[in-house]
């Protein structure tokens, strides 16, 4: 039975047709005392039976309702494994081959170069290095004691004419620039004869008195020319301007005439490479006795400078000598150990 709500506040008596009185009202008693309620009083009255007397597995809910009474775990759905700990599982079981890190790198080949493009590329390298030099004349020319003392000496006679108060530093500053940017020009002019010697660089320096080409040694790493030789061989009994004769097969020395590297791969062995292809083309085509060496007028022996600046140029042919020295000592050691 629905318990009844307490009054509150006392209300009058009202008379029945049995004439009993009734002190306390229920809440929807109270509501159909009201004319405009009784149609909603009704519908309370009814949706209370219904909430009360109904059992709860008769109430027919949507599968998105929540559930207002309790349930057994046997109702909830079924758990699954969670995604991660099922990508989790699939990581350590699968086996991940070892892949190896060299894999895409285009190899270093360093050969005879027989393609005419191949051979304007190398010769090109060989014209660029002419061309750099001009930058390791300009550093030795700028950075020598005697430029350097001159260069102060100079700013020191101007700053006794010019110098006199306070006011006049912003006319020394004017002046110790425009004498810097005057000496710079000098040097540039002094140093562009490098420059013209690499325009002239052309085919013909790689083919001898009798219209025989030079070996053009490569290396390539890629698409790309990264370093380049030229080496001819001059056999016994061939002096300049007589032709060779069959007979002289073997015997005579290898001359290297130009060697170098592109720029940004100096210092990694390529150069060594180059080396040890031109010592082993030498002795396959004049025997093992072949002895090989630089020219003496290779591609960049040519000073434009007076010899006073020409120190650090001087120093990379004596390590480019060494380094040519130490290819043949070890090449020679290798081939001893192997007999």
């Amino acid at each position: 039975m629905p318990k009844h709500v307490p009054p509150t506040r006392p209300t009058m008596p009202v008379k029945t047709s049995s004439f009993h009185t009734v002190t306390n009202f229920t809440v929807v008693e109270r509501m159909n005392v009201v004319p405009g309620f009784k149609t909603s009083a009704a519908f309370f009255s009814f949706l209370r039976a219904n909430l009360v007397l109904l059992p709860p597995s008769t109430l027919n809910s949507n599968t998105s309702t929540p559930l207002l009474y309790p349930s057994s775990s046997q109702t909830l759905p079924p758990l699954f494994p969670s995604s991660l700990a099922t990508m989790t599982s699939n990581v350590e079981d699968e086996i991940v081959p070892a892949t190896d890190p060299l894999e895409g790198v285009p190899p270093l080949a360093t050969k005879h170069l027989t393609e005419e493009e191949d051979k304007i590329a190398a010769l090109k390298l060989i014209a660029d290095s002419i061309a750099q030099q001009r930058q390791i004349a300009s550093r030795a020319v700028i950075f020598h004691p005697i430029t350097l003392a001159a260069y102060v000496l100079i700013l020191a006679i101007a700053s006794q004419f010019i110098y006199r108060t306070r006011s006049d530093i912003g006319i020394m500053a004017t002046t110790t620039a425009g004498i810097t940017m005057a000496c710079l020009i000098a040097t540039r002019g002094l140093t562009s004869g490098y420059l013209t010697l690499a325009e002239e660089f052309n085919w013909k320096f790689a083919t001898n008195e009798d219209g025989e080409e030079d070996i053009i040694i490569g290396s390539r790493y890629g698409g790309e020319i990264m370093g380049a030789l030229i080496l001819r061989l001059e056999r016994n009994g061939n002096g300049s301007g007589k032709k060779k004769t069959k007979s002289a097969k073997t015997g005579g020395k290898g001359v290297v005439r130009a060697w170098t590297v592109r720029l940004r791969y100096r210092g990694k062995g390529v150069g060594t490479e180059l080396l040890e292809e031109a010592v082993r083309i030498t002795r396959e085509k004049l025997g093992n006795s072949a002895e090989i060496g630089f020219a003496a007028e290779h591609a960049n022996s040519k000073m434009i400078l007076p010899e006073i600046f020409n120190a650090t140029l001087r120093k990379r042919e004596a390590r480019a000598a060494k380094a040519l020295e130490n290819v043949v000592e070890s090449m020679d050691t290798g081939s001893r150990k192997k007999r």
